[in-house]
């Protein structure tokens, strides 16, 4: 699980300080007021990491990226490519990482599950001034205590050298001439030539691989979805998610279904399959009573989805139907398909939904981390979504260690963070004054309208 992010220099953000990162973090603000780029950071990240160019210190994107950020100059706070951009994040591991020195004996140099990472990215200007290049002055890796990197030498040299922090532990050199080391591999790996150059740093790439491992368990989904379709070919592929847009919900229904795959609804209820789990929160949330996925014909790879508005009402598809079923579709597939312990980055999930609806979607998000261990971030303006959080904090549902809360703010000088003070009762002593409006004075101002009407028509 992800338990800490903070940026320095990234579009919107000077410094967004330390961000706490809980089971369900929800983002709260105006438009433009830096939500999104908390978001955009971390599928930066995933993204780099996806790519197979291991030239690009960052992967900005493109049409088939999950993000498209444009170039470095478009990322970095103020277009100042003067300014070196910094991205730290910290996580937890099912199983602590060991690191041992191969040179020595006994206890392990470092065990532990708390991992961390971060990195500086700079633009430079190439041959002649005319190109921008990204160079990573450095990354380091953090376990428990202990600190793992490799950093620039001094004198404006190009060359780099190891680095560690919290710890005794020495890199032995390989014997012969001691070669500079190059710069990191994209804008977190270690150069290949720092296993042949030194005989005990091995271990190094045990980092790569967490912190790749760590990316690849984020999913997203975008605030666009996809406008449901009369039918759904699905050959047998097994999509990895949702899916940008959700394009992808019906194909995983119809993946895990052929792969036998079933949920626990609860203790000692009896497991079922990913249709009927979507299903029964589709028929709770209160949009429709039932729903199935079923193949035009017996063999066909056509495949139509089926709703029923009400018990015993005329079976369509889901084409027929309020808008809003296909828009939660992808949201409650995401949740219950990924892999437990997983990360769920979901960007605006209430839109097309009824007010009743954005409230008990909050109830999705608990269900998804309680059964599951699924980690929640989600961006929203949902007024609704927030007070049942509140709600569920005071029923004993959730406690405020399961639950982080910020509210995003632009400034003159760029975005700000709001930590929401939540109490045992989930209250927020600190929520901003008539961010969803002021109730009262809408009310007090139509009353005043509606008597100075009956008073003039007298």
């Amino acid at each position: 699980m992800l338990t800490r992010l903070k940026l320095q220099n990234f579009k919107s953000w000077a410094d967004t300080g330390s961000i706490r990162l809980k089971p369900i973090t929800g983002l709260f603000g105006a438009n433009s007021s830096g939500k999104t780029s908390l978001l955009q950071a971390l599928l930066l990240l995933k993204q780099t990491a996806d790519s197979s160019d291991r030239g690009l210190a960052l992967h900005f994107g493109d049409k088939k990226a999950l993000v498209d950020l444009g170039d470095f100059r478009s990322v970095i706070h103020g277009h100042s490519q003067e300014t070196d951009m910094q991205i730290e994040l910290d996580w937890n591991q099912p199983k602590p990482l060991s690191v041992s020195n191969t040179l020595g004996r006994g206890e392990p140099v470092v065990e532990d599950a708390r991992l961390g990472f971060s990195t500086h990215v700079r633009g430079e200007n190439g041959a002649g001034g005319k190109s921008l290049k990204l160079a990573v002055p450095s990354i380091e890796y953090r376990v428990g205590n202990v600190a793992f990197g490799m950093h620039r030498k001094g004198g404006g040299r190009k060359a780099y050298e190891l680095s560690k922090r919290g710890t005794d532990f020495e890199f032995v050199r390989t014997q012969g001439r001691a070669w500079p080391l190059p710069g990191p591999v994209k804008c977190y790996g270690f150069p290949d030539q720092v296993r042949a150059y030194y005989q005990n740093a091995g271990f190094l790439a045990h980092f790569e691989f967490a912190f790749e491992e760590q990316l690849r368990r984020i999913y997203y989904l975008g605030p666009l979805r996809a406008y449901p379709e009369h039918t759904y070919s699905w050959a047998g592929g097994q999509p990895s998610d949702m899916g940008p847009a959700g394009e992808l919900a019906v194909h995983a229904i119809l993946s895990s279904r052929d792969r036998g795959e079933t949920l626990s609804p609860g203790y000692k209820r009896r497991r079922v399959t990913l249709e009927r789990y979507v299903a029964d929160w589709l028929k709770r949330l209160g949009l429709i009573a039932e729903f199935r996925v079923e193949a035009v014909a017996e063999g066909s790879q056509i495949f139509q989805v089926k709703v029923r508005k009400v018990l015993g009402g005329t079976e369509s598809l889901i084409t027929d139907v309020g808008f809003g079923v296909s828009q939660i579709l992808p949201v409650v597939v995401l949740c219950f398909y990924v892999p437990e312990g997983s990360t769920v980055i979901l960007e605006q999930p209430e839109i097309h939904l009824h007010p009743a609806v954005q409230a008990n979607l909050a109830d999705v998000l608990i269900d998804a981390h309680r059964k599951r261990k699924v980690q929640i971030i989600v961006e929203s303006h949902s007024e609704h979504l927030l007070r049942r959080l509140q709600r569920r904090i005071a029923e004993q549902e959730l406690s405020n260690d399961d639950v982080a809360l910020y509210f995003c703010e632009a400034g003159a000088t760029g975005s700000t963070l709001t930590t929401l003070d939540l109490d045992l009762f989930g209250n927020i002593a600190n929520w901003p004054v008539e961010f969803f409006g002021d109730q009262f004075a809408e009310l007090a101002a139509t009353q005043e309208a509606r008597l100075q009407r009956m008073t003039s028509n007298r």
